[in-house]
């Protein structure tokens, strides 16, 4: 087949779909309107978040047999419209589950035990000992909402911990040995730890608002390594003011843009400069599941279900 490549990957990716008598094409810069002008000549396409598939790009694909997206979820194709195309959609989230369930862990150590805090004020000659008195994880409730891939990786690594976990998800029976499912209002009623792993739908876009907020018993922790539009910023903000949020992991953000590259183009919203501003809340830059190992596994993953799918 004959595939393009919109976005760089590791290099695995195209040497094996060569091994396997694969034309690979790699076109990196192009407009999208440049590429909707020869999309019709592939077979394959290769994505991460460059651009959006929409319909009207997916209807001058008159070949496209499937898009690999090097990535865990499709939010950015017309997923309806490539299914009615006759076009299989391929993803990722084997590759990069293991990576984002070790930064979720990584980001709520850091927030229980001010470790952010404290490395700032000592490097800056500050020795405050109990101000930077920090919390431990076991004995609390920690809630997952989403126990797919990602949810099931965060709950893997808590299993060192006296620690219950408890998950909502949609769909039922998606449990495993280390959580256990419940209602969206019990989580709301026992978790102390609230940690997001959904895909970007229109049931999750705004999803923890004032109202999802106000319905949780305890104040929280919230930790989001899911998609930036699930949170509201502006009420996160006024949940850490009033200590109903005592503290936050953000490594999305609701003001990223859709390649998810950068949110600092434009003029800071004055919510987000707030928290910018917060001790207790610690940022990372999309990168959750974006290590050294996943780079190889992403692109390994797409490989093989390629293998699997067309051979």
């Amino acid at each position: 087949m004959k595939i393009l490549h919109l976005d760089s990957n590791h290099p695995l990716l195209i040497e094996q779909l060569t091994g396997l008598g694969h034309n690979n094409h790699e076109d990196y810069k192009s407009s999208k309107e440049a590429i909707e002008a020869e999309i019709h000549l592939y077979d394959g396409l290769i994505i991460r978040s460059r651009f959006r598939i929409d319909a009207g790009f997916l209807d001058k694909a008159t070949q496209l047999k499937f898009i690999g997206r090097v990535g865990a979820g499709l939010e950015n194709i017309d997923a309806d419209h490539a299914h009615a195309n006759g076009v299989h959609l391929i993803s990722a989230p084997e590759g990069n589950q293991n990576a984002v369930g070790e930064h979720a862990l990584g980001m709520l150590l850091s927030l229980l035990n001010k470790l952010t805090i404290s490395d700032r004020e000592v490097r800056e000659g500050i020795w405050q000992r109990e101000s930077n008195r920090g919390n431990e994880l076991d004995g609390k409730t920690i809630g997952i909402i989403g126990y797919g891939n990602m949810g099931k990786s965060f709950s893997k690594k808590l299993r060192g911990f006296d620690v219950d976990v408890i998950y909502y998800d949609i769909k039922s029976n998606v449990g495993d040995e280390n959580a256990k499912q419940v209602s969206l209002e019990v989580l709301q009623e026992k978790a102390q730890i609230l940690s997001l792993h959904v895909p970007q739908t229109a049931a999750t876009n705004k999803m923890v608002n004032a109202d999802f907020i106000t319905s949780f018993k305890h104040p929280f922790w919230l930790l989001n390594t899911a998609r930036g539009n699930c949170v509201v910023i502006s009420d996160l903000v006024k949940a850490l003011e009033s200590k109903k949020i005592l503290g936050a992991g953000l490594d999305v953000m609701e003001y990223e843009k859709s390649s998810f590259e950068t949110i600092f183009s434009n003029k800071i919203p004055q919510a987000f400069s707030s928290l910018l501003k917060a001790n207790n809340v610690i940022f990372s830059p999309h990168v959750a599941g974006w290590t050294i190992e996943s780079h190889r596994k992403l692109a390994q993953t797409i490989v093989d279900k390629i293998k699997f799918q067309f051979h």
